[in-house]
């Protein structure tokens, strides 16, 4: 090849590589864009499951979908999301079950305390009819779309003034609860002293002493570092739950057909990636709370804790209706 004939092509090439530059630049701009919001910090349990959604949505869309990350409650607060994401202000957010309650009260079938005996029968119910009924029904009545339920995780109890050995230790306790009436009934039915609060204002309260302590998931103990304001750590398992990840219609509605699917599919295979994750560190994190955190622990005998609980499943069951009683029914079903 001569010089001519060369610079030729290669003048070729680069007018080439420009266009493909340019076509990638106009591309990423035509990408739909999803902000997807958490209240807890980046790098804490919900970022994990955030940053593999954002890496599958976005090859599974082959870059037509933008999952722009945004921690910390920067675009909503977890109180104020669900409304949010109703009205088409919020992409998408990740709402704890019992914060999902006050806007769609069958939710409240997996705050119940104890409705779950163990993680298998948590995955199975989340994987299967009820799990579906769950994702169709919140749909169709709210307008907002449940992408994943992510990975099981279980509420630890932690509080400033005394180890907790049986549940008569509970007493005078005061423990912060999301304002949600079955865990508000389930604390007082442990004979707590619930006080509701959003989760926004429990930081501060914790470390003016406001509250003697509360109950979060056990990574979020580790995570807000709640436990440099409250060395006792109980272990109860009482409330079983998930990561959920919600979508608005809004934003699903501006997604073509592929676009969905790769949606869809991402929010999939992150919530079974999760689940991996967050079975394997429950433990861990534990460990981690009595060593690094200085909290000590305590697991007290179950069995009172269990009958009090089943007077709250057996209240809220016949208050709030056939449609309630009925999912319940599955749920506890689905441990057979």
């Amino acid at each position: 090849m001569n010089w001519g004939t060369r610079g030729a092509a290669l003048a070729a090439a680069a007018v080439f590589a420009l266009g493909l530059g340019l076509a990638e630049r106009t591309e990423a701009a035509d990408a739909v864009v999803m902000n997807l919001g958490w209240a807890t910090p980046l790098e804490s349990d919900y970022g994990i499951l955030a940053a593999k959604f954002e890496e599958l949505a976005e090859k599974y869309s082959n870059g037509t979908v933008d999952v722009k990350l945004r921690c910390c409650a920067q675009i909503s607060t977890e109180d104020d999301a669900f409304k949010a994401l109703q009205l088409g202000t919020v992409d998408g957010y990740f709402i704890s079950q019992n914060n999902v309650s006050p806007h769609w009260p069958l939710m409240d079938v997996f705050v119940l305390p104890y409705i779950f005996q163990n993680t298998d029968h948590i995955l199975k119910v989340a994987g299967g009819p009820v799990g579906q009924k769950i994702r169709d029904k919140i749909q169709a009545d709210t307008g907002v779309h449940l992408l994943t339920f992510g990975g099981p995780g279980y509420r630890d109890m932690f509080n400033s003034r005394r180890p907790v050995n049986t549940i008569e230790d509970l007493a005078g306790l005061k423990l912060r609860v999301p304002k949600n009436q079955v865990m508000l009934a389930t604390f007082e039915a442990f004979g707590a002293e619930p006080v509701p609060l959003a989760w926004s204002e429990t930081p501060t309260a914790l470390q003016t002493g406001t509250i003697d302590g509360g109950d979060n998931g056990t990574s979020v103990i580790r995570e807000m570092k709640f436990f440099e304001f409250a060395k006792h750590l109980i272990i109860l398992d009482h409330f079983a739950g998930f990561a959920p990840v919600f979508a608005s219609n809004r934003f699903m509605n501006k997604l073509d057909e592929d676009q969905k699917a790769a949606v869809l599919r991402a929010a999939k295979e992150a919530g079974e990636y999760h689940t991996q994750v967050k079975i394997a560190e429950i433990e861990e994190i534990r460990t981690w709370l009595s060593t690094e955190g200085g909290m000590s622990i305590t697991r007290p005998e179950r069995g009172p804790f269990i009958a009090a609980a089943q007077e709250v499943q057996q209240q809220f069951a016949a208050d709030r209706g056939d449609a309630f009683k009925a999912l319940v029914d599955e749920i506890q079903a689905a441990a057979d």
